[in-house]
């Protein structure tokens, strides 16, 4: 299940937990056979299998302002580099600022959040980002996104195994370094519902689109 062990913010450490699972090249293969992607907007310069019209809408106009009018470029996508954590924080490299996470379900949940590029695993599990840092899903009938509450500033950690949103009784989003499974469930942090239909799920493809606007 989704619930977060403990960590560390700044100078104060907890620690956390999350479970992960082996890839084969079997899993590799259904990835590869998604449906093709759906070409977008203007300022989505590349395709997404994830994120249409609608949703595309509701985050340009929900996003802050540090990533309004974003020319988001594709860093990352499971289908073009492989299922692996270590090869999507490998491509964040690519971009510097601000970069989208979108992710799915096996049952066509898409949700994800905001980060930063690029990405910086830690040694220990110490919490990073800023209160820009943000969570979405669709699950509930339309886009919905969670802002950080100010419960606290548990807002995201990133581990060569682990990439994680939130914290305060569960993860929001929690990613294995496979890429094959994850979890989410309500958290302090965003004050959010569960991400996808469950609190453990499997997962369908994994993107991350920097702003293109921005060089390393």
């Amino acid at each position: 299940m989704n619930k977060q062990g403990s960590v560390s913010v700044d100078d104060d450490d907890k620690d956390c937990a999350c479970g992960s699972t082996s890839s084969d090249s079997d899993a590799y293969a259904e990835a590869t056979d998604l449906p093709s992607p759906t070409k977008l907007l203007s300022n989505l310069r590349e395709d997404s299998v994830f994120i249409t019209s609608e949703l595309y809408e509701f985050l340009q106009s929900s996003i802050p302002n540090l990533v309004k009018g974003c020319q988001w470029v594709l860093l990352y996508s499971t289908l073009k580099h492989g299922i692996s954590l270590r090869t999507l924080i490998r491509k964040s490299a690519d971009l510097s600022g601000p970069c989208l996470l979108v992710v799915g379900d096996r049952q066509g949940a898409v949700f994800g959040g905001l980060l930063e590029c690029p990405l910086k695993p830690t040694p220990k599990r110490k919490y990073q980002g800023t209160n820009q840092t943000f969570v979405f899903t669709t699950i509930y009938g339309e886009p919905r996104l969670f802002r950080p509450t100010g419960a606290n500033r548990y807002y995201y950690m990133c581990l060569n195994d682990l990439l994680a949103f939130g914290g305060g009784g569960n993860f929001a989003l929690c990613l294995d370094g496979d890429l094959l499974s994850g979890t989410s469930g309500a958290c302090d942090t965003f004050g959010n519902l569960c991400l996808a239909h469950n609190e453990d799920f499997e997962l369908k493809n994994v993107e991350v689109f920097g702003d293109g606007r921005l060089t390393v």
